[in-house]
């Protein structure tokens, strides 16, 4: 099921927001403000942000800059500003749709069903001479067959959907191991290692998968 978060610190739209998405097979997680938004976002991986503009410790439009730097995680405002500069600015931002209030909850579901559709259907992705098809479990290189492991395939499209932003350890680890308890953070770089050893040309020294020291892992190339 898909991950959605919601930024919104007005209660009672937060909690409206919540109640009409909550049969559209999602799994939403609310938060009232940048602090604690950006706390979920460094401990879970989202499918989606649905993000006010106006919070009580600071800007969403700052924070989706933020956001923007490290991830591709899709992002729509919902705003009482409605002037064309404001929607051009969240988009500018980083936003992929721009939401003015008062809305529908009927146009709500329609832009969140549109944008998550969009995410789905980047499952296949051709970056030099490379085949990733995440949805057929097929992965080549010059058309010759890759053996990849389940928690490879899962790191890999991590990487590959944010290709050129870094992903955190964290997210990496919460996405592909789940909240295991007792999970080794040392499997993230065993596994990071293998897929090294397949896909790059000299894995001491990386084209794709980069380290970023303290933060996490980059696909680099963006192709």
């Amino acid at each position: 099921m898909k991950q959605v978060l919601v930024v919104e610190d007005d209660l009672a739209m937060s909690r409206g927001i919540v109640l009409a998405l909550k049969n559209e097979g999602l799994i939403l997680t609310e938060a009232h403000n940048l602090r604690d938004a950006e706390r979920l976002r460094r401990q879970k991986a989202f499918d989606l942000i649905l993000l006010d503009c106006g919070l009580p410790d600071g800007s969403g439009l700052d924070w989706c800059v933020q956001v923007r730097r490290e991830s591709t995680v899709p992002i729509i405002f919902l705003t009482a500003n409605d002037t064309e500069y404001d929607e051009v600015a969240g988009l500018e931002a980083g936003a992929d749709d721009y939401i003015t209030k008062p809305f529908s909850l009927a146009v709500l579901r329609a832009r969140v069903g549109n944008v998550l559709r969009r995410q789905a259907g980047s499952s296949c992705v051709q970056l030099d001479e490379y085949l990733f098809d995440f949805e057929r479990l097929v992965f080549t290189r010059d058309g010759e067959p890759l053996e990849l492991s389940r928690n490879e395939q899962k790191v890999l499209q991590l990487l590959v959907c944010s290709r050129g932003s870094t992903v955190p350890r964290e997210r990496l680890l919460d996405r592909v191991w789940g909240d295991t308890e007792y999970v080794d953070e040392n499997a993230l770089s065993v596994t990071i290692r293998r897929l090294r050893s397949k896909l790059e040309e000299d894995p001491s020294a990386p084209r794709y998968i980069r380290t970023v020291y303290g933060v996490g892992y980059t696909w680099a190339v963006k192709g």
